[in-house]
């Protein structure tokens, strides 16, 4: 009895959490489907009109086309950015010996707590030096390596048994071989988890593309919801419908990577 007591109280809050997680998004694209004296007066979570050419409207509203292709680059580059340079340094902090080491390692983990807003002045400076603003490589370049990757890499590649290691050196493989041979194709799991996590970073960044980018050109889509702000209000359906239309690639991507998520989070969990 205590145990069905204790399964039905643990159902009970997921099932809570599901719900306070699931009502925004629903309210979201219900308030998309609604006329704008609509958006004001209705308090109903379900839709109660079915207007989708509010979809078309706030398409046609700015160059979302442009917008997502911009989020498109800077989310692929800085993709492939974290899963070359943090797996190398994950590798090199895993398996190579090298003075201090673990200090450099401790002071990565104590960079996780240093507050991103502390960097963004530095790091504009350095772009703005470079010629780079409004250009992919300001939205792309600083990102391309994250502490967060070159962690969780490590972990993973520590519960990677050494002896296979040992035994790519003795049949005359190289490091690079070891590395790409063994260690990459052992850990696609965490890879998977930090491609995951990297692409619904940069898709969903707000701060960094607004400060580096002047020009509708070169605006992500983050910041084309500004385009529903006017001088008498904001347009609620039209910017909910362009919301649900830049939620969806993220969303795609996360039901589709779910499982592989979840197994390279609960296996770098695991690790030592």
């Amino acid at each position: 009895m205590n145990r069905r007591a204790a399964t039905f109280g643990r159902h009970a809050v997921l099932l809570v959490g599901a719900v306070a997680v699931v009502v925004p998004f629903l309210w979201m694209f219900t308030t998309s489907l609604q006329t704008r004296a609509e958006t004001y007066t209705s308090t109903s979570v379900l839709p109660t009109s079915w207007h989708w050419e509010n979809y078309a409207h706030a398409w046609a509203a700015a160059p979302f086309g442009r917008y997502y292709l911009n989020s498109l680059v800077m989310a692929v580059g800085i993709v492939a950015g974290h899963l070359v340079l943090d797996a190398l340094a994950a590798y090199a902090f895993a398996r190579l010996r090298f003075p201090l080491r673990d200090q450099l390692f401790v002071v990565l983990l104590a960079m996780l707590l240093v507050p991103t807003f502390v960097t963004v002045i530095p790091a504009y400076s350095l772009v703005a030096g470079f010629g780079w603003i409004d250009t992919y490589a300001g939205l792309i370049v600083p990102r391309l390596a994250d502490v967060f990757g070159i962690i969780l890499l490590r972990q993973y590649f520590a519960g990677i048994p050494q002896e296979l290691d040992d035994a790519a050196r003795i049949d005359g493989c190289s490091r690079a071989g070891t590395f790409f041979r063994i260690m990459v194709p052992l850990s696609m799991p965490a890879f998977a988890t930090l491609a995951i996590f990297s692409f619904l970073f940069a898709w969903n960044d707000f701060l960094w593309p607004l400060l580096v980018t002047n020009s509708d050109e070169m605006r992500t889509v983050q910041i084309g919801m500004a385009s529903f702000e006017g001088r008498y209000g904001t347009t609620w359906n039209y910017l909910m419908a362009g919301t649900v239309m830049a939620t969806v690639p993220a969303i795609a991507v996360f039901m589709v990577f779910q499982r592989l998520l979840v197994r390279g989070i609960a296996m770098t969990g695991l690790k030592d």
